[in-house]
């Protein structure tokens, strides 16, 4: 694991969420929920003989997701300085950025728009409901891009030797699922499949940080390898 990818895994500080667990990616639900919803109201109002609830719901809707998505912007900026410049990553968090500043943006200037209409609101005007549709399309690709982030690049993701804690059973052991009734999963005699499914879990607290590699824990035909997925292969 190379000295970038270890220091983008590791919180800048404790307002960006422990180790482990970031406060980002939990903000960000509140900011697209609202705004997805507001564009469902926005289309609803145009549908229904009393659409002034709607309207203003809507706009509500668009407050509340502004709110959340400065509070995702900020714990988004302190994971962003944890990320080494002139990677890969480095550029698709910029773009990530980029596109999350236009959306709140968009949804601000939409806000304000109808404003002066909320006490008379009437069904939410076409070009209102264009603009809220543009800042889900954007929103939508910035979300992209923060998965990839996140799945493929493994930001701010625990590494894999703090993972394989979870999957192992008690005394240091990998608990292994009972195959459904009346499926044969092996061939080999009952002795030796026993032998082989209760493996021992290694001790990872044993290799240093960051990691250069961990005997294989796992049974699976998948993870039968000498060492862990190499993390610096080139991405497509």
């Amino acid at each position: 694991m190379t000295n970038g990818l270890y220091e983008a895994k590791r919180p800048m500080t404790v307002l960006a969420g422990k180790y482990g667990h970031p406060l980002h990616p939990m903000l960000v639900t509140v900011p697209v929920g609202a705004w997805i919803a507001s564009l469902v109201f926005d289309a609803a109002s145009r549908t229904v003989s009393g659409p002034d609830f709607l309207a203003q719901g809507s706009e509500w809707l668009i407050g509340i997701g502004l709110i959340g998505a400065l509070a995702a912007a900020v714990a988004g900026l302190l994971d962003f300085y944890v990320i080494p410049a002139k990677t890969r990553v480095y550029r698709i968090v910029v773009t990530h950025m980029s596109l999350n500043l236009v959306v709140i943006v968009a949804f601000g200037f939409d806000f304000f728009w109808r404003y002066s209409q909320y006490h008379h609101p009437g069904p939410v005007p076409l070009a209102q409901l264009a603009l809220s549709a543009a800042g889900i399309v954007f929103l939508a690709v910035s979300g992209y891009l923060g998965g990839k982030l996140a799945y493929r690049y493994g930001v701010r993701v625990a590494d894999e030797q703090t993972q394989a804690h979870g999957y192992a059973g008690r005394a240091g052991r990998r608990s292994e699922p009972s195959p459904p009734a009346g499926r044969v999963t092996s061939t080999n005699p009952p002795a030796a499949t026993s032998a082989r499914s209760v493996q021992e879990h290694p001790e990872w607290t044993a290799y240093s940080r960051p990691a250069q590699s961990a005997p294989n824990a796992y049974a699976d035909a998948y993870w039968r390898r000498d060492t862990l997925p190499p993390f610096g292969e080139s991405a497509s």
